[in-house]
């Protein structure tokens, strides 16, 4: 077998068609009550270094449900329909939202593991001027820290590797027409995001180490969920 297909019944599942709604809910209250300038929801809810003042544990949860443009949702939303739809159906909702927000915890870890190492060196070179000229850097110095991450890529990345292991030769089609097999999908993806996250351009302002983070402990839960329980892969 090389396809899998749910069944007409199965196409929004329960967990997928509430994370739809929650993440553009959470989306229009940015583009609305957030542009007003009621509240700042970057500030409270996107996630911060561990070293930022604006860092709060709650925002290793509510970092996933915001997004930065419509396309960034949209392509967020879309893969993870595509990909979850199918896992939940295979694991039913409470095992596949356990899914989603751990791999997305995981993201999280992995990204703020990065973030300290990049911005611990800035802090100790900030702290090592005089107060005279930290007070001319402040701004900057305090701009780069607290620096926001927000968006679902690291769960939805979790649950694209256990996609790829689950059902290794199912066909996926890059823009619609060309096709390629799930397996071959994600290690390629995943070896372009290592690559992009090593190189670190300047201007790149995508979480790579966090959407591998989040296709890492994807891996490693589906793997140790099945090992006992493996059955044959479409």
């Amino acid at each position: 077998m090389t396809e899998f297909r749910p069944g007409r019944f199965q196409i929004l599942p329960l967990v997928i068609k509430n994370l739809i709604i929650i993440n553009g809910l959470v989306f229009l209250a940015q583009m609305t009550i957030g542009r007003q300038g009621f509240v700042n929801m970057d500030n409270l809810f996107a996630l911060h270094a561990f070293q930022s003042p604006l860092f709060r544990p709650w925002q290793l949860i509510t970092h996933m449900f915001m997004h930065g443009s419509f396309e960034h949702i949209f392509f967020n939303m879309f893969a993870l329909w595509m990909f979850g739809s199918v896992l939940e159906n295979l694991w039913g909702p409470k095992r596949f939202l356990t899914f989603y927000i751990v791999c997305g915890l995981g993201a999280a870890f992995s990204h703020l593991i990065v973030l300290y190492f990049q911005t611990q060196h800035l802090i100790e070179a900030f702290n090592s001027l005089d107060p005279a000229t930290q007070d001319l850097y402040r701004n900057n110095f305090l701009a780069k820290l607290n620096e926001a991450t927000i968006g679902a890529s690291g769960a939805v990345f979790g649950c694209l590797a256990a996609f790829g292991y689950l059902f290794p030769n199912t066909r996926i089609y890059l823009y619609f027409f060309v096709p390629i097999k799930a397996k071959w999908f994600v290690i390629i993806y995943a070896a372009f995001e290592l690559y992009l996250g090593i190189k670190n351009s300047a201007g790149d302002d995508v979480a790579h180490f966090a959407h591998l983070g989040g296709a890492l402990v994807g891996i490693i839960l589906v793997y140790f969920w099945n090992k006992n329980n493996r059955k044959t892969f479409y």
